[in-house]
Parts: C-alpha cells; structure tokens; sequence
C-alpha cells in the first residue's frame, strides 16, 4: 500500500474493465440480434426510433453532404485537367460519391447525431430507473428498446447513405459543369465508367453494419449509465468516440473485402 492508503490497480484491474465492456457489448449485440426474429417485435417503437433518427440525421446530413462534395470535385478536377483526361469528372466523382463519400459522410452523422440522441434517451432512462421496473415487470429491455433502435439505425443510415450518394453526384455534376466547364455529356457518360452494381452493394452494406455498430454501441453506453445527468453525458460522449473507433475499421475493412471480390 502506498502512502495515504491508496493501492496501485494491478494489471488484471486495468485490463478487465474494457475487456468486460467488449464482453458486454457482445453480449447485448447478439440478444439483440436473436430478438429481431422472435415474436412480439416492437413495430410502432421501431417506426418511431427511425422517423427519430432520420429526424435528427437530415438536415446534418445535407449540410456535410453538399461540402464534402464539392471538396471531392473540385480536387479531382484540378488532378484531370493536369492529365489533360477532364471528360472522365464524372467517373471520379460517381466512383467517390459511391465508394467513399456516401459511406463516411454516413459515419458521421450516424454516430454523431444519431447515435448520441439515442444514448442520450436511453441514459435518462436508465438514471430514472425506468429499466429497472421494466425488468421487474418481466419486460426485457434488449427485445423492446434495443432491437427496434438498432434496426431503425440500419435502416436510416442506408436512406442517408443512398441519399448522399444522390446528392454526390448531382453536385458534381452541377460543380463541374457550371464552375469547372466540363462537358456534360462527357460527365454523363463517364458516371457509369467505374461505377456499377457491385460498388453500390458494397456501400450499401457499409452503411448498413454502420447502423448496426453505432446504434449497438449507442444502446449498451445507454443502458450501462451509473450516477446521474452527469454520467449521461459522459455516455454520449463516448458513443462518439467508440462509434468512430469501430465504424473507421469496419470501413477499412469491408472496403478491402470489396476490392478483393471485386478484383476476381
């Protein structure tokens, strides 16, 4: 002991807090997953959570959506016209909006808007005790609360993903054409030149795990909250950070798969 009585953690103390979250989230996540194919399933707190979500996540999503858009046409064009290969603008920004763009302007405003709202309801739930008497009324609060969030998060953030994707285009093709002087039957015809089925499945289910994850990891910070108002908002805190930690990996992640798959 050292002096003044306080003892030093030892490793396995050190080590055991996070391993025991991972554990814990792991945990959760499967139950919530199981829950999604037995009956009752929560329809109206699954409606709800999604019109909630899209609720906060819109207006986010068109303000990162129109920036990062016109940052990626804009370089890329720059780059063309050194090549001297300006016709192929809208193959680039198709290839970018699709492949990269759509799927981490979905990161960000999922894990940041949305995630956070949820940990933030979840949270003052759990302060208030509401889980506690939802479990001593034998309701369980991973079937009715984290399931539907979950799926609602999936589902939004592959409408945003489609959407920022949309918008990606659009405005490249806007930016290109009447800023930059492309021509627009070269940007048309050049869209589909590297973009095709397989890189809008591969975004598509990059948006969709990345719903899953940050909705998962805005659930179990939730409902682990310990104190008061306080520990809420250092739960939503770390929603975003850990959001962004597993999101970033499963991008890099399922982009090498895709690569892979697509190369064969």
């Amino acid at each position: 002991m050292k002096p003044g009585g306080w003892t030093p953690p030892s490793v396995g103390d050190v080590a055991s807090g996070p391993l025991q979250a991972v554990g814990g989230l792991f945990a959760m996540s499967a139950d919530a997953v199981r829950f999604a194919f037995r009956r009752p399933f929560q329809t109206r707190e699954f409606v709800e959570q999604s019109w909630f979500v899209a609720r906060v996540s819109l207006v986010p999503t068109l303000l990162v959506a129109i920036p990062f858009t016109v940052l990626v046409s804009f370089t890329l064009n720059v780059l063309l016209r050194e090549l001297g290969a300006a016709d192929l603008s809208g193959a680039g920004a198709a290839f970018g909006a699709v492949t990269q763009v759509g799927p981490m302007v979905t990161v960000l405003i999922v894990a940041g808007s949305g995630a956070t709202a949820m940990c933030a309801d979840l949270g003052s739930r759990t302060i208030r005790e509401e889980i506690d008497a939802m479990e001593v009324l034998g309701i369980n609060p991973v079937q009715r609360l984290v399931t539907p969030r979950m799926l609602a998060s999936a589902l939004v953030a592959m409408l945003l993903n489609s959407l920022v994707c949309i918008i990606g285009i659009m405005g490249g093709y806007v930016f290109s054409v009447f800023v930059q002087d492309v021509n627009p039957g070269a940007f048309a015809a050049g869209i589909t030149l590297l973009t095709g089925i397989n890189e809008v499945v591969i975004s598509s289910v990059k948006a969709l795990l990345f719903g899953l994850i940050a909705g998962l990891v805005a659930c179990y910070r939730g409902l682990t909250v310990s104190g008061g108002a306080k520990s809420v908002g250092n739960a939503v805190n770390e929603t975003v950070v850990y959001a962004f930690m597993s999101l970033f990996v499963v991008n890099v992640v399922v982009t090498a798969i895709g690569i892979q798959m697509t190369a064969r």
